[in-house]
């Protein structure tokens, strides 16, 4: 099931979700057409962060994405549940908690293996910290969804 609408009640434009899913997608084109070279020097490779080197893919690696279905995939759950969280919690508050959800995605992923040599991009680790968020504000939003929207999935 995927999710193409959320009726969480919204009162200001959600201008930081949107400006994240435009960086997501203007980065994944400059990806495209910059090929493997340009996602190797910008993915994250644990290895490297550990001797502190190439430490900007910390950042530049939440933005890239290892194919179409990865990216629509991330950016999906983004539109749906970013304007809700985003609405309670403020547009500079929600930035700067995604850009935290991310960077403790990776630094987690460093963890797992530090001398690991395989490059790691996405958004996924951001993306699970607003679901995460939207489930701590919003704890009876998910039923009454199921239940009274479940038109407004595909």
């Amino acid at each position: 099931m995927i999710p193409i609408a959320n009726d969480t009640r919204r009162v200001q434009f959600p201008t930081v979700t949107y400006l994240l899913i435009a960086l997501n997608v203007v980065m994944f084109i400059i990806q495209l057409i910059g090929g493997d070279e340009f996602t190797l020097r910008y993915a994250l490779v644990p290895a490297n962060i550990v001797h502190g080197q190439a430490l900007i893919t910390i950042l530049t690696s939440m933005f890239m994405h290892a194919g179409f279905v990865h990216i629509i995939g991330n950016m999906v759950y983004l539109w749906v549940f970013g304007p809700a969280l985003e609405d309670v919690m403020g547009s500079i508050p929600f930035a700067i908690f995604c850009l935290i959800c991310g960077v403790a995605a990776t630094v987690l992923q460093i963890l797992v293996d530090t001398s690991s040599q395989v490059p790691n991009l996405g958004a996924s680790g951001a993306i699970a910290g607003v679901l995460g968020g939207y489930i701590v504000l919003f704890p009876r939003e998910e039923g009454k969804e199921q239940k009274a929207h479940h038109a407004h999935t595909i």
